[in-house]
């Protein structure tokens, strides 16, 4: 996550929420109260319906089907503009959890907050992203030791390990029938990992003689 965070009060006027945004390059701002509790979000999505409605000459039809867009467009202060509850993150969080909120709730930026929702900074899609400029030598190691040594301590010696643009191959023979696909599995949740192939063997299958 990003820890230096652009953030704005409640009360702040429409056009300082533009101007910071512009001076940050960003597309949303956390809305603060207090000592630094996030209460919502505003966004350019808030931000639009003001000039989408300018002329106010909307028919009663699109006014019912446009309410809180309407609202928006009137809307002169920060409080009056914001998402509230804000979508948030727990520092805890995993990115893959981080992806799946922002998937489900169709927003590019997560406040992260602490058990008393104070701000402690923001998580974007291109934070996510960045994970995936791991080098393939800290990958095989993180695999190794996360999914290999730990799933195989009597076998590990038998798997190779190797990742070439991020994608894992594992190689090699395991104790256990079923085995194979909980490594795949636990190697694809390693951060950064783009795919994996799993030509893991069970030690019966490889000592079969048919």
């Amino acid at each position: 996550m990003t820890r230096t965070v652009a953030a704005i009060g409640r009360d702040a006027p429409f056009k300082d929420v533009v101007t910071l945004m512009e001076e940050w390059k960003v597309s949303a701002l956390p809305v603060l109260e207090g000592d630094g509790r996030v209460i919502g979000v505003v966004s350019e999505a808030d931000l639009l319906p003001k000039e989408e409605f300018r002329d106010s000459s909307s028919d009663r039809f699109t006014q019912r089907q446009h309410v809180d867009d309407l609202a928006k467009a009137g809307a002169v202060t920060d409080g009056e503009l914001m998402s509230a509850p804000a979508v948030t993150v727990h520092p805890g969080a995993t990115l893959g959890q981080a992806a799946r909120i922002m998937a489900q709730r169709k927003v590019k930026r997560l406040p992260v907050v602490d058990d008393e929702s104070l701000l402690e900074g923001v998580v974007s899609r291109s934070d996510l992203l960045k994970v995936f400029l791991r080098g393939d030598g800290e990958l095989v190691e993180e695999v190794r030791h996360e999914v290999v040594d730990r799933m195989f301590p009597l076998s590990a010696d038998h798997i190779q390990v190797e990742v070439a643009e991020g994608v894992v191959t594992l190689t090699g023979w395991v104790e256990g029938d079923g085995l194979a696909a909980v490594a795949e599995r636990l190697a694809r949740a390693v951060e950064g990992v783009v795919d994996v192939h799993c030509c893991l063997v069970p030690a019966s299958a490889r000592n079969d003689p048919g």
